[in-house]
């Protein structure tokens, strides 16, 4: 129940409303899980119902008897299909709206320990880098307007420096008070007037004080409209000086410290404050990054962070397919059965050491791995990792139809972003149903002669469709620009039927 605070002589301040803050994605239920992802992600009905039960499931275990609740593990999905189908646009649109933890890494990047290359731990702890600075955003969003009166107030005093107060005459001792020893001063006033100090008015002070705040209003006003920016004044800036630590770095291809030494020498070296003379747009930089400093807790942050990373987190594996190969034969199949073996304690739920905010629990991070499997196949992973991956869905390759679908429907589809950057000049772009319909005809055509890309390829179409029309658009007179389909078919076949362009442009 949130207390109520009362003015001792006054009345009670009126409640202010708060705004209700957008549910969580865990809070939705799995159908409006699915119709968040459709308004990004075109299809693959399968693959959004697998995430979607997946991330319901994480507030049904918080929901859960405590007794029970730490024995209930995510269900860890894989998805395959080829590339281009939407597989790690659905895991990391998935975490961009559930306000969680996200990293995507390559199963491929990683070897067996022994050997040179990334520690399977480190996405983990990349995973709580990625935590540690989205909470801290949040958390300067929060205080970003007090942040920014503070440093208004700052910059008054840098554009209106409060002048040094004169020495003060001392008054001298009564007769009185000198007889009896008492240190009692006072004034005499012009008229012969014995006046206390207590009772003693300073006009002239009072004058002065009224004009500088006059002053100091009117500069508040001129920096509010902007017109201060690029007048100069002198702020201070810390300065850290430490030795260069390049004789500390890895071998290339060897993975790094998890402790940034040159972090560490920077808070224990003393710091030393610059004066330098900058412009107030600047300096309003530097010192919002102080304010900031000051207000945001970052002990606060990192037990958020950390957290969120075991109750929140995403992990992507990507290319899982590339340490997929028949167990039991030597050469480089040995080396990719052993960085499944050291993947298998991190997803099965281990402590992870992260050195600079303690220790991370694995037991309760979401785990989505995925692959074409063009050469291997699910089957072909360790039987205790398949174990750790009990739901598998198949994305489908996309039809030309999901083509069109995918240039009109989403939020952020691609014709929606070019008509974007034209109208950024003054400019309408249009696009006629026949030309998006001749788009994607090219790009399923360029995608089946080359190698297929999925979806990637109507940006390579889109781009040189567009090239000329964007270059020449601050030059043109037209400002109306309708594609239709007959356009698109002369500036694009010419490049589809030469196949030395079709190899280099498209």
């Amino acid at each position: 129940m949130t207390e109520k605070s009362i003015l001792p002589d006054g009345p009670t301040p009126p409640e202010v409303p708060e705004a209700e803050a957008p549910p969580w994605l865990e809070e939705l239920s799995p159908r409006q899980i699915v119709a968040e992802l459709d308004r990004y992600i075109v299809g693959q009905h399968e693959a959004k119902k697998a995430v979607a039960i997946a991330v319901r499931n994480r507030w049904r275990r918080a929901q859960a008897p405590e007794d029970i609740r730490d024995e209930i593990v995510p269900n860890n999905i894989i998805m395959i299909g080829p590339t281009g189908v939407g597989k790690t646009e659905i895991a990391r649109r998935l975490a961009r709206l559930s306000g969680a933890p996200f990293i995507k890494v390559e199963a491929s990047k990683f070897t067996e320990v022994g050997y040179v290359g990334r520690d399977v731990e480190s996405m983990i702890r990349d995973l709580v880098d990625s935590a540690i600075n989205m909470v801290r955003g949040e958390r300067e969003d929060d205080v970003f307007p007090i942040a920014e009166e503070r440093v208004e107030e700052r910059l008054l005093d840098l554009l209106l420096p409060t002048p040094p107060e004169p020495p003060r005459p001392q008054p001298k001792p009564r007769e009185s008070d000198r007889k009896e020893g008492t240190p009692t001063l006072y004034v005499v006033s012009p008229d012969g007037e014995v006046v206390e100090p207590d009772d003693q008015s300073d006009e002239a002070d009072d004058v002065e004080i009224q004009r500088r705040k006059r002053t100091r209003d009117k500069l508040r006003k001129l920096l509010k409209d902007g017109k201060l920016e690029d007048r100069e004044v002198e702020v201070d800036v810390a300065q850290q000086i430490f030795p260069s630590l390049e004789f500390l770095q890895p071998p290339p291809g060897m993975e790094g410290p998890d402790v940034n030494l040159s972090e560490m020498l920077q808070e224990m070296m003393p710091k030393k404050n610059k004066k330098r003379l900058v412009k107030v747009a600047d300096a309003r930089r530097i010192l919002v990054d102080e304010e900031l400093k000051k207000l945001v807790d970052m002990d606060d942050v990192i037990h958020d962070a950390l957290e969120r990373v075991e109750n929140h987190g995403i992990v992507f594996i990507d290319e899982i397919d590339k340490i997929a190969g028949e167990r039991g034969q030597g050469g480089p199949d040995v080396s990719r059965e052993g960085v499944q073996r050291d993947l298998l304690p991190v997803i099965e739920g281990s402590t992870v050491q992260t050195m600079r905010y303690g220790y991370v629990r694995t037991d309760h991070i979401l785990f989505i791995a995925a692959g074409a499997f063009h050469v291997s196949k699910p089957s072909d992973l360790i039987p205790e990792l398949q174990g750790r991956f009990p739901i598998r869905v198949e994305l489908k390759t996309l039809t030309e139809e999901d083509f069109v679908r995918i240039m009109t429907e989403p939020e952020n589809a691609l014709t929606k972003q070019y008509k974007a950057l034209v109208a950024s000049e003054g400019a309408t772009l249009e696009f006629t149903d026949g030309a998006i319909a001749e788009i994607a005809r090219i790009a399923m055509l360029v995608n089946d002669r080359l190698e297929n890309i999925g979806a990637r390829r109507l940006h390579t179409v889109m781009t040189t469709l567009l090239d000329d029309l964007l270059f020449e658009l601050p030059d043109v007179d037209e400002k109306t620009i309708v594609y239709e389909a007959e356009q698109v078919r002369d500036r694009l076949m010419k490049v589809v039927e030469d196949e030395d362009l079709r190899n280099y442009i498209l």
